[in-house]
């Protein structure tokens, strides 16, 4: 058995398949910055949870965290959750066993064209926020007639 004219796939060369993908730039722009990029911290732990077919919730530990130590922000469809703890009071004591971390973080989720975040809370250490996908009538898949010339 011959070999020739066999194509075989060793990598997923994504800058080579680009050329291919007309009208999928966007996805292909993800992924090429997905697999480029650092790997993702998975602190603080975090849930995400489908709630709907167009409702997400995302519950995240924040525990220690203080009014004004969190703040979410949202910018070209990247959703950042930052966290920064403001350690102003002196220390009298010592930890003999340090469970609880309180380390400053910044967590980073891309979000899906027309996701808007509805609501933010902080309960028992919990941050939850709800995302809703809400597509306007113009964008919602819709079929085209097809005119047939005789």
């Amino acid at each position: 058995m011959s070999n020739r004219g066999t194509l075989t796939l060793r990598s997923l060369d994504i800058p080579s398949i680009h050329k291919f993908g007309i009208g999928f730039d966007s996805v292909l722009d993800e992924l090429l910055r997905v697999s480029s990029g650092p790997v993702a911290s998975n602190y603080p732990p975090h849930n995400v949870i489908k709630t709907g077919d167009n409702t997400v919730t995302i519950e995240m530990a924040v525990a220690g965290f203080d009014d004004g130590e969190v703040s979410i922000s949202l910018e070209n469809n990247v959703l950042t959750v930052q966290g920064s703890q403001l350690q102003n009071e002196p220390v009298n004591y010592e930890y003999l066993h340090r469970g609880l971390s309180s380390r400053d973080f910044e967590q980073n989720f891309r979000l899906a064209e027309h996701v808007e975040v509805k609501d933010a809370t902080i309960k028992n250490g919990i941050l939850t926020f709800l995302l809703e996908r809400d597509v306007p009538e113009e964008k919602k898949p819709r079929s085209i007639a097809i005119n047939f010339n005789k």
